[in-house]
Parts: C-alpha cells; sequence; structure tokens
C-alpha cells in the first residue's frame, strides 16, 4: 500500500506481488482480481504488522519457515467442490480406463492415482467410493490413492473427513450410509455434518505441494491416472504449458490425464494424445512415453 493509492496496491506494487506469486506457485491474478488480491494482502500486513509492501515482500521472500507466504497462499486459493463432482469422468475411469491400464499386468501390482488439487478431499474420496462399488477389479491391484494441494488449511480438513450438506448434496442416500457417520453437538450449530468412515480416510495420502516447484513434484512418477481439475484455469499460459510437461514426466507410459469440463490440453501441450472414451474425453501419455 503507497501514500497515492491508500485503498489498494498501486500498479506497481501489484505487478511486482502477482509475479512472485506467478514464480513461486503457478498462480495468476490478472488485473481482475485486484480487488480480491488487495483486500487479502491488507489482511496479511495488518497481521504481521508490516508498513509497506516493500517490508511484507522481504517476509514472504526470506523467511526461513515459509509460513507466511503459506498463510498468504491459502487465503488466495479458492476450493469450491463437492463428492462426485462432474461424475460422468469418475464413470470413465471405472467403466474404461482402469481396465485397459491393467490388460497385461498381472494381480497384485501397483495403480497409482493421482489428485491434483484436491482441495477438501472430495474428489479423491469419490474416487475411492467409486473403485470399491464399480470396478470390479479393485481387489486384484494394489491402488495408491495420492492427493495433493497447495493449501495447508483444506488438506487438514481433507484429512479430517468432515462434510456439510452442501458437500453430500450429489452423493446417493445408501452410499452416504454406507461411507459417512453422522456427528451430532459441538460447541455451535454448524448444522448436519458427516464424517467420512475411517478405512476410507486412510485409503488416501494427502501431502502439501505446490506444482511449480519442481522439487516438490519430484516424488510424483509412475503415475497412472492425473486428476487436475478445475485448477489450471488459475495458471497463465506459460504456467499451463510447464504443468503439463510436468504431468508428462509424472505419468507412466500410456497413463492418463482427467482435466475440467472447461479445460483443453491442446491448448496446452503437444505431448499428450486425446481419447474419447464413452463417458469423457481423456489425454493420454503415449505408450514410447514420447511426444504425441
Amino acid at each position: 500500500m503507497t501514500e497515492t493509492d491508500p485503498q489498494g496496491l498501486s500498479p506497481e506494487d501489484y505487478a511486482t506481488l502477482c509475479g512472485f506469486l506467478r514464480e513461486r506457485t503457478g498462480l495468476s491474478f490478472t488485473e481482475a482480481k485486484r480487488y480480491f488480491v488487495d483486500r487479502r494482502v491488507a489482511a496479511r500486513m495488518q497481521a504481521v504488522g508490516a508498513t509497506d509492501l516493500r517490508a511484507y515482500m522481504n517476509l514472504l521472500r526470506f523467511q526461513a519457515s515459509g509460513e507466511e507466504l503459506q498463510r498468504l497462499v491459502n487465503l488466495m486459493t479458492v476450493n469450491e467442490t463437492y463428492f462426485f463432482r462432474e461424475k460422468y469422468q469418475f464413470d470413465c475411469l471405472v467403466n474404461s480406463v482402469l481396465d485397459e491400464l491393467v490388460r497385461g499386468r498381472p494381480k497384485g501390482s501397483r495403480l497409482r492415482i493421482w489428485s491434483a488439487g484436491c482441495a477438501t478431499g472430495e474428489e479423491p474420496y469419490s474416487i475411492a467410493i467409486m473403485l470399491l462399488e464399480n470396478w470390479s477389479r479393485v481387489d486384484d491391484y494394489e491402488i495408491e490413492l495420492l492427493a495433493s494441494d497447495i493449501d495447508s488449511a483444506v488438506l487438514e480438513r481433507a484429512r479430517e473427513g468432515i462434510y456439510d450438506e452442501r458437500a453430500l448434496q450429489g452423493l446417493p442416500a445408501h452410499l452416504r450410509a454406507k461411507y459417512f457417520q453422522p456427528l451430532r453437538g459441538g460447541a455451535e450449530d454448524w448444522g448436519p455434518r458427516w464424517r467420512i468412515v475411517e478405512d476410507l480416510r486412510d485409503s488416501v495420502d494427502f501431502s502439501l505441494v505446490n506444482l511449480a516447484d519442481p522439487q516438490q513434484v519430484r516424488g510424483f512418477r509412475g503415475i497412472d491416472v492425473i486428476f487436475c481439475r478445475n485448477l489450471l484455469i488459475y495458471f497463465d499460459d506459460l504456467g499451463r504449458r510447464e504443468t503439463a510437461s510436468m504431468f508428462h514426466d509424472a505419468l507412466a507410459p500410456g497413463g492418463f490425464v482427467c482435466l475440467g469440463h472447461s479445460e483443453s490440453m491442446s491448448r496446452m501441450s503437444s505431448l499428450f494424445v486425446p481419447r474419447r472414451f464413452p463417458d469423457a474425453i481423456l489425454y493420454q501419455k503415449p505408450i514410447d512415453g514420447g511426444a504425441a
């Protein structure tokens, strides 16, 4: 904030901050997001006692723990989701994709599914439920469900596995009864809430991951399916291309990427082959591992 622009960041300061966040997180904030960014930065500057943006940027850049950058990122991310969102893609997974992936693999071999940008956990838990309910070969393979997000606060909520009525709106009653336990009481009236059963919570490995940090994504290799839905819309063109290349490296040959309904890999990268299934279009890494 400056004396000439007391209501928010100056154009120069806004560009500096957005450039820093783009470099560190991949998130891209346009001029249209300026009010949104101004309010959140002002709140964090007040919380840490920073008198100007330069002092706050020094904290973001050089704080050894990275705690303040994480707090700001948590405020900047929007995590709107619910169970079985865009269910046709989960149908595609259990009706077509998994059977293709395991063709020729011996029983007991590993399948790795990664929910990248999992928010509060509805997506990976939906995948788990779909596998248990709708894939007849679920017990024949060692399935790893990995889930990651850049927001530490939503990851804690994902691990707790507690949801309200809005999150469960698309869940059939018999699945709610089978996989959720009602919670009652509490210090405040939050309305009806349910918690994922323990076995299902334990089936998902949640981790804090910044997709723009090569060190943090290095451990994701040999992935068979990546769900990254409605996340890349928050990246700029360069960030999308970089993320597509990272996904290509993370996937096993023949592996698939599932994007949101408004996203298209063909606009980001030529590394993948679009595959049209009866339920959805997914993007496949060529079997030979090379570019499409």
